[in-house]
This record gives structure tokens, C-alpha cells and sequence, in this order.
């Protein structure tokens, strides 16, 4: 009896993530051309997450939960390698995160409207898309500027991102790098390799304090198999170089496609206050 009855539940499970993957292979697919082009350059892919997810019929408390445990997934274990290759410098890392960490998690807390995390997000992505957009010329730029290192103002930089990113649902790591090239923090490597850490503790901080709201749930099933999706496609790009087109042509085709959804976003739900 009892074989019987595990037979069956595993035949309902399969059901259920087949019917799943059937009805959401379009976003399993951007899922996993995101996580592979994102985790080549040490970030954890959540704005375009976030992206993807807004043109969906879920739910803006889903939206959020979804984003933070692919990014969780993804750079965890770009974390990994980058810590076996000895890139992080846990020094100068601490200030960034020991602010960073309480505020992502209250702003993954705080319970806030669905106008008003749209809005936020909108905002959030225009900018993110344009830092996306320019982080080759901050790179190219990074040997020739020269800023003097101030724990405060790491501290400062740590709580406002990780506030921001819990709040929208993303790691932060789209702001932070831009940032960090331009006051020439550290090696190009090194970072990443920080870019990563800090996308990987912010993540679950917001989740954290987004899992003590009682509005919080998630849909399981989706959830899951899009959280395999991405682990798949960050080990890929962790470990290997897209080679016929480079990493950062596809980042500035990506900035644009969410500079597309943040307008849209932005007009949707402005208009919605102006307008209704």
C-alpha cells in the first residue's frame, strides 16, 4: 500500500511540474539565458528577474520572493569559486555588508503597496539599466581615478543599497559594482568577487525579513523548477566565457529590454494615480 501511495504522489508531482513547465516555458527560458550571462560577470541576475516577472500575472509579493532565491541560488555559488581562488578581502568586505545586511532585511519587512513596489521598481530598474548600460566605460575608466577608501562611506553606500534592493526585491549588486569601479575600490576581480558576496547576504537578509510578512507566500512549484533553472545556467556562466557575443553587448541589449519594462511600468502605475 504504502509503494502504491508513493507511486501516485510522485505521479501527481510530475503532473504538476510538467503542467508547469508547459505553461511557463518562455520564462524558464529567459531564466536561463539570464543566470548564464549574469553569472559571467558576477552578479546574480534580480533586476531582469524582476523584469521578466512583472509581465506575468503574479503577484508583485511573489515577484519579489522569486527574484531574491534565484539570485540566492545563482551567486552562492559564484561566491564559492571566487572564495576557492582567494578574491575576497573579508577587510574591507565587512564595512559594505555590516550595514547593508539589517537594512536589506527591514526593507524586505516593511509591507508596502502594490502602486507604490511597482513604482519603486520601475525607478529602480530605469536606473539599474542605465548603470548597466555604462559599466563598460566605468571599467575602462577604473585605473584612472583615484579616491581616497573610507570605511563611513562603505557603511553609508552598504545600508542605502541594501535598504533599496530587500525593499524592490534584488541583491544590489547592479548598483554596487558601477559604484565601487568608479571610486577604484579594488581590483576589477576582487570587485566581482565582493559583487557577489554582497548580492548573496543581501538576498537573504530581504527574503528573511519578506518571509516574517504575513502577506508573504509563493508559488511553489514554479518557484522551484525556476530556481533549478538558474542554478544550471550559473554554473555555466561561472565556469566558462560567451565567446561569440561578449558579455557586455549582451548586458547593454539586456539594460534595454529593462529600460522597455521599467517605462511601461512606470506609466501603467503613474498613470493609475493621475488618471483613475
Amino acid at each position: 500500500m504504502f509503494v502504491v501511495a508513493f507511486l501516485k504522489f510522485t505521479m501527481s508531482l510530475l503532473h504538476l511540474i510538467f503542467d508547469s513547465l508547459i505553461l511557463n516555458w518562455e520564462i524558464i527560458t529567459l531564466f536561463f539565458l539570464i543566470a548564464i550571462l549574469y553569472s559571467s560577470v558576477g552578479f546574480g541576475g534580480g533586476s531582469s528577474y524582476l523584469a521578466v516577472l512583472t509581465l506575468t500575472a503574479l503577484g508583485f509579493v511573489q515577484i519579489r520572493a522569486i527574484a531574491l532565491l534565484c539570485n540566492i541560488v545563482v551567486v552562492a555559488g559564484g561566491s564559492i569559486l571566487y572564495l576557492k581562488n582567494g578574491y575576497f578581502n573579508f577587510k574591507k568586505i565587512f564595512p559594505l555588508v555590516l550595514s547593508s545586511i539589517p537594512m536589506a532585511f527591514l526593507g524586505g519587512y516593511i509591507k508596502i503597496s502594490k502602486t507604490f513596489f511597482f513604482i519603486l521598481l520601475g525607478i529602480t530598474l530605469l536606473i539599474a539599466s542605465y548603470l548597466m548600460y555604462t559599466s563598460k566605460k566605468i571599467n575602462l575608466n577604473n585605473k584612472l581615478l583615484t579616491f581616497q577608501k573610507s570605511t563611513a562611506k562603505d557603511i553609508t553606500y552598504g545600508g542605502i543599497i541594501g535598504f533599496v534592493s530587500g525593499m524592490v526585491g534584488i541583491g544590489g549588486g547592479i548598483f554596487l559594482a558601477p559604484l565601487l569601479h568608479l571610486t577604484n575600490w579594488d581590483t576589477p576581480k576582487r570587485i566581482a568577487a565582493t559583487t557577489s558576496f554582497f548580492i548573496l547576504v543581501n538576498s537573504i537578509a530581504g527574503l528573511t525579513g519578506q518571509s516574517l510578512n504575513p502577506s508573504f507566500y509563493i508559488e511553489t512549484y514554479l518557484t522551484i523548477i525556476l530556481m533549478v533553472t538558474v542554478f544550471i545556467g550559473g554554473q555555466i556562466g561561472s565556469r566558462i566565457s560567451i565567446k561569440l557575443i561578449s558579455p557586455h553587448n549582451l548586458k547593454k541589449a539586456t539594460s534595454v529590454l529593462i529600460a522597455l519594462v521599467s517605462i511601461r511600468i512606470l506609466w501603467k502605475y503613474i498613470f493609475q494615480i493621475y488618471f483613475s
